[in-house]
């Protein structure tokens, strides 16, 4: 049987090796989710209540779930420790708000009674990453066990005890057997997972693995939603306040190494205060603390495996040789680990590969442009459109950029971070479909119209 090793990116060790489970294995996850699902749909009081005790048990275990998530995939224990908290809230916000977002809708129409329901599909595949092992399996998770379904989990291989220890978790709190599972499988299984008796599928992962997914399981008439990956522009406008943006420029793009879908990955900067705007974020971010990253003076980690060393490492010799400018960092750290120095480069042309790849690291390219205009016609120049962030201080300004912007998410003076509150998501190659607030709720019920007559309607002569 094949096995899966979890290595640690700060020493290269192996932290552990799993046993690939069998397809019977799988089968019989999916069976016992399927049971599970035939009383789970039909109590959403209790479905709220365990929402609500899940919520303690993560504070609770906050410290553990953080060492974990940051031994296997090299993020700050002090970032660790927020994702956790933020899977807490999330839990508690749909446990507060889930029963009103599936209220029932009453309509005004020709029948005697009109209504809308909404009704929990069934089974949900979830396929997930590894750069936010716990946040992105549980800001699915949330919603969607509100509703009334019940989810198996195929984790990342690299953060593959992050998957175990959600699991055990949702049984330490008390929840039903089958309602939430995880695969300990490596990505062979999830073809099979799709093929498998569930109703729906939710990916989160790169855009050529998420169109094999949505062929797959649309082939099988099977919904699915698509969290793709991002190549999010942050645009300077020229009335910014160059201070803050150059403090939310170091956030956005360096958050987890760099290593997620909506960090902020092209930098179009006006002329008129690109020199001030440049020299700040260059000066804080070779201020940014590279180590260890259970260290709390740590800002950034180990990027998650030698392969994503060895991408970075080829983008930034891809960039010089074409022309980039390296004004800070440019190379990898240490000889043991997958350290790589936070980056800044000029020059930037649209060959490079880290002007229109997705660049899942600590390297910002900076573009300096005429004006607004420009600004926003290089940002849609992208197959991505996920999320963007403008910086100005003229609202109006703001208000029209961003409505041209062509992104599921558009932030003004802040970083694009998810949001239990609001809908995230994105168009073009970054997906399908919407994760949180009551949108991401209603993509995985059935949104069900009845209506009562007393008599048959005539003059009936269309479908």
């Amino acid at each position: 049987m094949m096995t899966i090793r979890t290595i640690n990116p700060v020493t290269e060790d192996v932290i552990h090796e799993y046993q690939n489970i069998t397809e019977a294995d799988l089968k019989n996850k999916v069976g016992k989710a399927r049971e599970a699902f035939a009383t789970w749909k039909s109590d959403s009081k209790n479905r709220a209540t365990l929402l609500h005790l899940l919520s303690l048990e993560l504070r609770k275990n906050k410290e553990s779930l953080a060492k974990v998530a940051t031994q296997e995939m090299g993020k700050p224990l002090k970032e660790s420790l927020s994702e956790v908290e933020k899977c807490a809230w999330v839990m508690e916000f749909y446990g507060d708000n889930g029963e009103t977002f599936l209220n029932t809708e009453v309509i005004n129409t020709d029948a005697r009674k009109s209504f809308v329901a909404f009704e929990p599909i069934g089974v949900i595949a979830s396929i997930m990453p590894w750069n936010f092992p716990y946040w992105q399996a549980l800001r699915f998770a949330a919603p969607s066990l509100m509703a009334g379904n019940t989810i198996v989990l195929k984790p990342a291989s690299a953060t593959m005890q992050c998957g175990i220890e959600m699991e055990n978790l949702f049984v330490k709190t008390g929840f039903p057997e089958g309602i939430f599972q995880t695969l300990v499988s490596d990505s062979s299984m999830a073809e099979k997972l799709i093929d498998s008796n569930i109703n729906a599928v939710t990916f989160t992962g790169s855009n050529v693995v998420g169109a094999r997914v949505a062929q797959r399981a649309t082939s099988q008439i099977k919904k699915c939603v698509l969290e793709l990956g991002g190549s999010d522009p942050f645009i300077v406008c020229s009335d910014a306040d160059v201070d803050k943006a150059s403090t939310g420029a170091v956030k956005g793009r360096f958050i987890n190494c760099g290593q997620s879908c909506i960090a902020s990955k092209r930098f179009f900067v006006v002329k008129n205060i690109a020199k001030e705007f440049i020299e700040q974020f260059v000066q804080k971010t070779a201020k940014l603390n590279v180590g260890d990253p259970m260290s709390d003076s740590t800002d950034i980690g180990p990027l998650v495996n030698a392969d994503g060393l060895h991408r970075i490492e080829a983008m930034v010799k891809d960039a010089v040789a074409k022309g980039a400018r390296v004004l800070t960092g440019g190379k990898r750290l240490r000889d043991k680990g997958y350290f790589y120095a936070p980056t800044v480069l000029d020059n930037i042309t649209p060959d490079m590969a880290v002007a229109h790849e997705e660049v899942f690291g600590p390297v910002a390219p900076v573009t300096v442009v005429e004006d607004e205009a420009e600004a926003i016609r290089l940002a849609n120049s992208s197959q991505y459109g996920l999320g963007a962030s403008i910086w100005t201080q003229n609202l109006d300004r703001a208000e029209k950029l961003s409505r041209l912007i062509e992104s599921g998410i558009v932030t003004v003076n802040n970083v694009v971070i998810s949001d239990p509150r609001v809908p995230f998501g994105g168009v073009k190659q970054s997906g399908f479909g919407r994760e949180l607030s009551r949108y991401g709720m209603l993509e995985f019920v059935n949104v069900k119209s009845v209506r009562y007559y007393d008599q048959l309607v005539p003059f009936h002569h269309v479908e």
